[in-house]
């Protein structure tokens, strides 16, 4: 064997003992360098957000879409950002929300609640995107307008 062989050999060996990167961390290099993701540091880019959320969804985690979602900074999203993430976000409210009485509330692009009625006739928060309520509140149906069913 000469040495050009043995050097060769010795690349293709370092090669294949390099520890492969997961599907992940390949598509979290792919959105920061399409959107342009600030370093660690900062807060996530609504698309890395969306991203997330929906890679939890497609894991089976509903509730943790939602909570990803709930997090989102949605006066800082541009409007297509929010309309994705909505659209996103009524996705996920309909897997783990679809009964017949949940209804959504909106208040704008990428603003919006789901709410359940109760016993009392009131109607409780059980997810939200861009808006200060809560998981739990309770709000008055008659101060609503809008309403529709999820």
């Amino acid at each position: 064997m000469t040495t050009a062989t043995a050097a060769i050999g010795n690349r293709t060996m370092d090669a294949v003992d390099r520890p492969r990167r997961s599907l992940g961390e390949l598509v979290d290099q792919v959105i920061d360098a399409l959107f342009k993701v600030e370093p660690e540091t900062a807060e996530p880019s609504a698309a890395r957000t969306i991203h997330e959320a929906r890679r939890l969804r497609q894991a089976g985690d509903v509730d943790g879409g939602l909570a990803i979602l709930a997090s989102m900074d949605m006066a800082k999203a541009t409007t297509e950002d929010a309309r994705w993430a909505y659209a996103e976000w009524v996705d996920l409210a309909k897997r783990r929300f679809g009964d017949p009485g949940a209804v959504v509330y909106r208040q704008g692009t990428g603003r919006a609640a789901v709410l359940v009625p109760r016993a009392d006739g009131m109607l409780e928060v059980v997810a939200a995107l861009g808006m200060r309520w809560k998981t739990g509140q309770e709000v008055s149906r008659r101060s609503l307008r809008g309403l529709r069913p999820l």
